[in-house]
């Protein structure tokens, strides 16, 4: 055999190894369990521990709402969709005050109502609106699922009125990331529209003691403390 066909045989041998190889990758895809921790992150860990630890099982699961909605397109919200939406959110935080579960229930259906208008599921459709934007939105997803726990949990199955409605605050103020998420996805725009509304950055932290608006601004921006009453304009 001449030395020109060993050299061509090693060099056919070194692709076949190369393309099996990157077609391994490729199977695996998300069905590997650190790409899958990396996508999930909290989602990950809950899914395992609903499991009972059974990380193959978890696993499944999530590649399979991979499968199902990975390649989900959303739309962009119009403009006036947005100032809607943060409109409606800024009231069910200032409704807060008063009647915290009606303000967590509008937070529920807002959520579900943004979620659909941005392309995901319906909001009919709980469970599965919810499988989508944990694939999409994995670490702001359980602010979602909290508020529709306590929307969906009866006033006097708590036993602890207090705590209750501590929980019910921080509920709101988790979900407040995913809101965010989804009414100004892209950065850009976030920045804009944070600084239409508050003159900061909109994924900032809830203020201790919001100053008074503007007189020329009559929004009401969604970042208001919950539990503070909007002081009065001078």
């Amino acid at each position: 055999m001449s030395t020109g066909v060993i050299i061509a045989l090693i060099v056919i041998v070194a692709v076949v190894l190369v393309v099996a190889a990157v077609l391994a990758l490729r199977a695996r895809g998300p069905q590997h369990g650190g790409s899958l921790k990396r996508r999930f992150g909290p989602e990950y860990d809950l899914a395992v521990a609903r499991h009972d630890g059974d990380t193959k099982a978890a696993e499944r699961e999530l590649a399979e709402r991979v499968r199902r909605h990975g390649s989900l397109h959303t739309r962009p919200l119009e403009p006036a969709e947005r100032e809607r939406f943060e409109a409606r959110w800024a009231a069910a935080q200032e409704r807060f005050v008063d009647s915290p579960r009606e303000a967590v229930g509008e937070a529920d259906r807002l959520l579900a109502e943004l979620a659909a208008a941005r392309g995901f599921p319906d909001g009919g459709q709980y469970e599965e609106q919810l499988t989508a934007l944990s694939v999409h939105h994995a670490h702001h997803v359980e602010g979602y699922r909290r508020v529709h726990r306590v929307t969906h949990t009866r006033a006097d199955d708590a036993q602890d009125g207090g705590a209750n409605t501590e929980e019910m605050r921080a509920s709101m103020v988790e979900a407040r990331a995913l809101f965010e998420a989804l009414v100004c996805p892209d950065r850009h725009d976030r920045h804009d529209a944070g600084r239409r509304r508050t003159g900061t950055e909109a994924g900032e932290p809830l203020p201790a003691a919001p100053a008074a608006p503007a007189a020329h601004t009559p929004r009401t921006t969604h970042a208001w403390s919950l539990g503070k009453r909007r002081p009065k304009e001078s």
